[in-house]
Order: structure tokens, then sequence, then C-alpha cells
């Protein structure tokens, strides 16, 4: 006889409220830390203060890992803000840096800031017309540039930027006999701020006290999605306050001290966190890479403890074991699927929530000394203690897949106009597929009608910049800040995101279809990049594919498959057929009006050079719809491909 069906609650019974408020209340060490400074600028002086000879940041010049103290750091930030200073600037006036993520960068923002300036990012892909629009709507005043490309760039619009005084580049290689009133190098600069030092030997602690946490620190423009990029603006307090909940959340139960590697773009308020202000806050080291394509090398070099990504990083590394795997022997296929089975066990047991007990403990110690610890390793992640992905969806089965070779992967999700600060899948609780829990805090609902997730707390922005109409569409009278998020919260608090309230797809036939689940599951294939599910009222659906090359590439030349270039590779028959195949796997889970009828690959390489891309490297649906419409009308047409 069947007895626990009797003796337990019905579901009915025991559901909680969708639409209700949740914190984070059950969990004893989420909780906001008292900060002993009121400015992200009083942060770092008092670091330099407390760890002054300890290693504070390394960065890789032409093959060698070069160090610099918090002591170090503390004066190259003095001397470029006392050059600034020099040179009329004033609390309150913006600067705008134009780099790839390098130690200059975050010294330019720290100086800027320390002399009372507020900073805003431009991404080193950006146009010359981006430039013009960011440095124009912001209204800098002085401009960082990495290089001679990136100091084209102001100089093509420079007429249209008459409020820039000065352009400061940081490395002048092909520039040695370039001579330019507005022009000064970096070093030039920190001349003039050494001279300035020695005139005003307090000028640090004053400009320190001229700010205060509701003056505006740093402005982040959003990534341009749905439009022109708007410049959200950062408080002080705003960015304290996603700091204040970054131990008891994000670091709960780690030790300080760790190691990380910074890759992603600065201008991103996600890298601005977790690759600046939180391990200045934590008095961490960070690993700033050679270039973007040394990226992957640099990590197996460092090692770190901690190691955020973006999920197309992930998918990235995740696709390189499977490739390499192809490619090894019989046996080594062996002990992989032997050692990934048992890896497998134990992720479905701490999805659970239990521990493996004795058996297969040791079974999968085992694995991890044989097999695992060396796919770590190759992927230089042998030592992380915290793996983070955010800033876009990924495949729950991605997720699972790093948990059962040792990593356990954390979703967080926040947005530029959350200050980063939004959710974080507790530790000791992942659940594939959802973000996790609200921050210490953070207060979330799910809005009745649309469901769209909504958050109010001391980390959501101050506003667009010049814009209060737009300020106020995402800020409503109750102070909850309207993600533009569709998605659901269970009853243990955890949030799932189904899709963006501008993506949802309405089929002729009047179903709902969310295309970011579908598309989640096609980039775990090795072989594709990226999709884009196509069918608002249409009859079916279809898709748009961005193939990985590399791994496609090599899966052609392994089976002699000609192609002299990338369209030709994308237009090959096998390589339709594979994709093909790659589609039709994912088609299986789910329903027949869920599934892809058609697609076309997209023949052109995108990078975040292109508009397609944002610099996050997420695709710009709106944009890839309207600039494929001829390729897209093809699949409900019946017309061939290109």
């Amino acid at each position: 006889m069947n007895t626990t069906t009797q003796e337990r609650p019905t579901v009915a019974a025991t559901r909680l409220d969708p639409h209700r408020i949740v914190t984070t209340t059950d969990r004893p060490a989420w909780v906001l830390d008292a900060l002993p400074f009121e400015t992200i600028a009083q942060m770092f002086w008092l670091r330099v203060k407390e760890h002054g000879p300890k290693v504070m940041m390394r960065q890789k010049d032409l093959g060698i890992w070069k160090a610099y103290t918090w002591n170090e750091v503390g004066q190259i930030v003095s001397e470029i803000g006392a050059g600034l200073v020099s040179l009329g600037f004033e609390p309150g006036e913006v600067v705008s840096v134009l780099a790839n993520t390098r130690r200059e960068w975050v010294w330019a923002d720290l100086a800027a800031q320390t002399m009372g300036g507020v900073v805003s990012g431009v991404y080193p892909t950006d146009a010359a017309s981006q430039l013009q629009y960011l440095a124009s709507d912001s209204g800098s005043v002085y401009l960082f540039v990495e290089d001679e490309e990136q100091l084209d760039k102001w100089l093509e619009v420079r007429d249209e930027l008459p409020q820039v005084r000065k352009v400061f580049v940081i490395d002048m290689e092909g520039l040695a006999r370039f001579e330019d009133p507005q022009v000064m190098s970096l070093d030039a600069l920190r001349a003039l701020g050494r001279d300035e030092l020695k005139r005003q030997p307090q000028l640090v602690e004053q400009r320190l006290k001229s700010r205060g946490t509701q003056d505006l620190a740093v402005l982040v423009y959003t990534s341009g999605t749905t439009g022109r990029p708007k410049g959200a603006m950062m408080r002080n307090a705003n960015l304290c306050a996603t700091l204040s909940g970054v131990n008891g959340g994000l670091f709960e139960g780690l030790p300080g001290d760790e190691e990380r590697v910074a890759f992603l773009p600065l201008c991103h308020i996600a890298e601005r966190l977790i690759g600046e202000y939180v391990p200045i806050y934590r008095a961490s080291v960070v690993n700033y890479v050679e270039n973007p394509e040394t990226v992957f090398e640099n990590v197996r070099e460092v090692q770190p403890h901690v190691f955020f990504a973006v999920p197309r990083v992930w998918e990235k590394m995740y696709s390189t074991v499977m490739i390499t795997l192809k490619e090894a022997s019989a046996s080594q296929r062996a002990a992989y699927g032997w050692a990934i089975g048992i890896g497998q066990q134990v992720a479905r047991l701490a999805e659970a929530g239990q521990k493996p007990g004795g058996a297969l403990a040791m079974q999968y110690s085992l694995a991890r000394l044989l097999v695992l610890n060396n796919v770590r390793r190759a992927l230089g992640l042998n030592r992380v203690h915290m793996a983070l992905t955010g800033a876009a969806p990924i495949s729950p089965e991605l997720i699972r897949w790093y948990l059962a070779i040792g990593i356990p992967l954390r979703e967080g999700w926040g947005m530029t106009e959350t200050t980063g600060g939004g959710t974080i899948t507790p530790v000791d609780g992942l659940r594939p597929g959802s973000i996790g829990k609200p921050g210490p805090g953070v207060e979330m609902r799910i809005a009745p009608v649309t469901n769209e997730i909504l958050m109010r707390g001391s980390n959501c922005f101050a506003g667009y910049l010049n814009l209060p109409d737009k300020t106020a569409e995402a800020i409503d009278s109750e102070g909850w800040l309207h993600t533009g998020d569709v998605g659901r919260v269970d009853d243990d608090g955890y949030f799932y995101i189904t899709d963006r309230m501008k993506d949802i797809i309405i089929t002729a036939g009047g179903k709902n279809i969310t295309p970011s689940e579908w598309e989640n599951q096609l980039k775990f294939s090795p072989y594709v990049t990226d999709a884009v599910v196509i069918g608002d009222k249409r009859a079916y659906l279809s898709c748009l594919v961005m193939i990985d090359e590399d791994n496609v590439a090599q899966w052609a030349q392994d089976r002699d498959v000609q192609f002299s270039d990338f369209k030709s590779l994308c237009r090959s028959a096998e390589v339709q057929a594979l994709i093909d195949e790659e589609i039709a796997k994912v088609n299986k889970q789910f329903a027949r009006v869920e599934q892809i009828k058609q697609f076309r690959l997209i023949e052109q390489r995108l990078t975040a050079e292109d508009e397609e891309l944002t610099p996050t490297m997420k695709l710009k649906r709106s944009l890839i719809n309207k600039k494929y419409a001829d390729m897209i009308e093809g699949m409900y047409s019946g017309k061939n491909a290109g």
C-alpha cells in the first residue's frame, strides 16, 4: 500500500505565491558587509595603505609576467590623476577610456575617480562614429586611447568633439614623430603629475574628500541590442551596494588572496566588477592577459582560483575538449568515458543536494586523479575555487558537464542597470537552468500578467544620462527596476529566465515560443557558436546558425571535405548535413510546434568589430533579422540559401 501520497501535502497546498517579493533570508552567510569607505577611490587607497608591498596585479608583456605592488600602482595612479589636475581637471568631469582590458585601463579609471571624476568606457571594437557618439553624449573632456589604431578613430571625428581637451596615448609605438597639441603620451602625463604632486603633496587626500556616496562615479553604456547605447549612471552608492554583498553571496566560504584572470571588456559592468573593483575589495591579484588572442594560453599559465567568463568562453572550452577527444586514442577515449560517467553520477547527486557515498566517492577520487584533473589542467582550471558564468544565458547541460569534471559552474545574473548585482547560485545549491537566488540586499519579484522580472535595491542605477523618459520607463514609482527579462521563481526562491520580453515569438498559430531555450541547447554543440531562432507570425520556426569555424574546419579536414574559404565551408553539403544532424538532436527535446523546420548558415565571419555582435559577443537579434531578411524569406518561400 502506498502511504506516502497520503502523508505528503499536495503541491497546490504548499505552493507559494509566484508573484511574491523574494529576498535571501534563509542563508545566514548571505549578509551585507559594513564598508569602511564611501567611494570606489577611497576603497582603492585604503587597500594601498593596508597591503602596500604585496602584489596587486600582473600583466604579460612580450612573454613575461610583470608584477605591480599596491604601492607601485598607487604611485602611478596618483601621477596620472595629478597630471589631469595640472591640465585643469575638475571634480564631476568625465574621462573616457578606449582600450582593451589592460593595467593602464585600471590606472586611468582609478586616477580619474581619485581626482573626483567620472569614468566612461569605449569598446576597442567601436568605430569612429560610435566613439563620437559616446564621447559626445557623456560630455567627456579627456580621452585615453590604447595605441595608434585607436587614436586614428579620434582623429577622424575630432572636429565633432570640441569638448575633448586632450587625448592620452598608452602605447606610442608608431607615433614617435607624431606631433599634435591635443595629443600626449601617458608617460608625459605622468611626468606632469609628478611635478604637480611636488606643488600639491596633499592633492590625493584633498580630492578623495571631494566626492561622496551620492556622486556619480561611472558611466556604463548599454550594449545597444535594442537601439542606440544608453549611458547608465552609477553612483558610488550603487557600486558600494554591489560590493557590500560580494563576500556573502558571491564568495561564500571562500578564502581571500585568490588569483584571477581578467580579459573581458572593462567597459562592461561585469568585468569592471569582477576584473577590477571586486579584486580591490578582496585584495586579490588580477592577471591581465597579453591580448585577446592569448586568453586561453594565459589562463593555462595562471591556473586562477577565480574565473569568470561569458557563456561563449565556457562553450569554447568545452568544444576544445570534445574536439581533442575525437583525435585521442581508443584507450584515452575509453578512460575519459569511464571518468566522465563517474563524474556525471556525482553531478546528479550534487544537483539533488546530496554527496556521493563510499564506493562512488572512491571511484570519483580515482577518476579525478587519473583523468579529470588533466582535463581541468588543460583548460587552466585545475586550481579554480569559484567558476562563474554570466552576461548571457547558458545551456544547463554545459553546467552539468563542468560539474561532472569537478568544476561547480555557478550562474550569476545582473544587468548594467543593476550595477552588476542580482542573483547568484548558492555554492552548495546548484540548479542548472536557474540564475540562482537574490543576492544580499536585493528584492526581486515576478510581475503579474507579463511575468517580467523586477528588482529593487541600493544597487539599482541612478538612471540613464540625458534620458529622463527612458529612466522613468525603467524604474517605476515604487522603485522597481523593470529588467525586460521574462521568468519565474520556484518555491525555494530560485529564479529562472525564460526569455527577453522583446524576443518572445508568437507563431501564426498563436503559440508563444521562447527562442533562447532552443538556442542555448544548440550552442552546446561544439560545431555551433551561436544561433537565432526565427518565427514571429510565421507558420513554423526557422534558424540562422553561426558555425564554430575552427571546429568545423577541423571536422571537414578530417573527412577530406573540400573548401577554400569560410563561405565555401558553410556551403559544403557535408557541413550542411553536420549542422542538420545537430539541429535534429535538439529538436528531439522539444514539442513539434517548437522544432526548427529550416535553417541557414551565416556565411560571414562575425567578430566584435561587426555590427551584428555586441562587444560581449551576443548576436543582436533585431539587426540579424533585418540584415539577413532575404535569407530568412528564403526559408519560408522554398528558395535555396545563398
